[in-house]
């Protein structure tokens, strides 16, 4: 009861800041691991530098991602949504290939909200720019490290998986393709 008067009325900016601060230090542990195997030959797409599942090392996975906000804070990877790319299958959300041209993203699993935001559009915002890209897959947090996911291992819990397209938008150089941190959003 004593910090709600302080609060509302003595230190009211205060207060909202710390509440600002308590949402963006919360954190998502690690649920488990998930030991690797070696891919068979030829089934591990290693384009845009896509990481291989090794054999007997120990993957982390998540069943969370930080909270969703206005300005939630990722890391933004490189991707290919086409026929024969690293993403490996059709797209989650439309069962769909996707142009490397167009904006599109894959979400962490909890991002990805089990497809609830599927075909819907994020704000994407990195190096002083923004894009506006749609959301068509699944980038699993839960799983990896077999055929289903290209013998890739598990996305870390705070990925926007992304095409060309979006990195082309942000105006970043072809050589600094792969990892950036960005904020990101759910449009209005």
């Amino acid at each position: 009861m004593k910090k709600q008067v302080i609060c509302s009325t003595v230190f009211p900016l205060l207060c909202i800041l710390l509440l600002f601060l308590s949402v963006e230090a919360q954190t998502c542990s690690p649920s488990g691991k998930i030991k690797g195997k070696t891919p068979p030959p030829g089934q591990c797409n290693q384009e845009n530098d896509s990481d291989c599942c090794k054999d007997g090392k120990w993957y982390t996975t998540y069943k969370c991602s930080p909270p969703v906000s206005s300005q939630t804070k990722a890391t933004l990877t490189l991707n290919s949504f086409e026929p024969d790319g690293d993403g490996g299958a059709p797209s989650e959300c439309d069962n769909q290939y996707h142009s490397d041209d167009d904006p599109v993203v894959a979400l962490s699993t909890w991002w990805y909200n089990n497809g609830k935001r599927c075909l819907n559009y994020i704000n994407i915002h990195g190096k002083g720019k923004s894009v506006r890209a749609k959301v068509v897959d699944e980038c699993d947090s839960t799983m990896g490290c077999d055929s289903d996911h290209d013998y890739q291992p598990p996305c870390p819990n705070n990925i926007v998986d992304a095409s060309k397209a979006v990195w082309k938008a942000l105006g970043v150089p072809e050589s600094d393709w792969g990892e950036m941190d960005i904020y990101w959003s759910d449009t209005d």
